[in-house]
């Protein structure tokens, strides 16, 4: 009986661990009206700042209608520290393509009105262990950007957890 007991709870807390890491996280618009995603779920974060590990994957994914049709997509990423510092943040060119990276069998080309999900996974450099806001830009294959958001971080070391 303890056992059957025993697995019942493990399932239940391992269902809540699941819709956690489900929630969307509270992300901000971009200036200028750009289009906002439809929704972001930053792994193991819902109220920013997300805490990253310094040297880790962080993964996003970013659910986005797209009002055109797009051929190719990649993701561009401004980092502001200090509140005054604000660089681009090199991605790798296989990190920073859109479309091998949609999920649910999504792909290229794009139709207008057509909403697909993002898998981002966001390489942290060995940086130091202060506060950034990270601006994320899907642009398409004209420069127009797709979809833009903020979200705060703060870099970390060892194993630390966000809410």
């Amino acid at each position: 009986m303890q056992a059957k007991l025993y697995i019942l709870i493990s399932l239940g807390l391992l269902a809540t661990v699941q819709a956690l890491s489900d929630l969307a996280t509270e992300v901000r618009r971009c200036s200028d009206n750009k289009p906002f995603p439809l929704e972001v779920r930053v792994d193991h974060c819902i109220t920013p700042p997300c805490y990253i590990v310094k040297g880790s994957t962080q993964y996003f994914e970013i659910d986005f209608a797209v009002d055109k049709f797009i051929t190719s997509m990649k993701t561009m990423v401004k980092a502001t520290t200090l509140g005054v510092i604000t660089v681009p943040y090199e991605l790798p060119p296989e990190v920073a393509a859109v479309c091998p990276n949609l999920m649910f069998g999504a792909y290229c080309p794009l139709y207008p009105t057509e909403d697909v999900t993002y898998l981002f996974a966001f390489p942290i450099g060995e940086y130091p262990e202060i506060g950034v806001k990270v601006e994320i830009y899907l642009v398409d294959q004209d420069g127009d950007i797709a979809t833009c958001f903020v979200c705060d971080i703060k870099v970390v070391k060892g194993n630390a957890s966000g809410s």
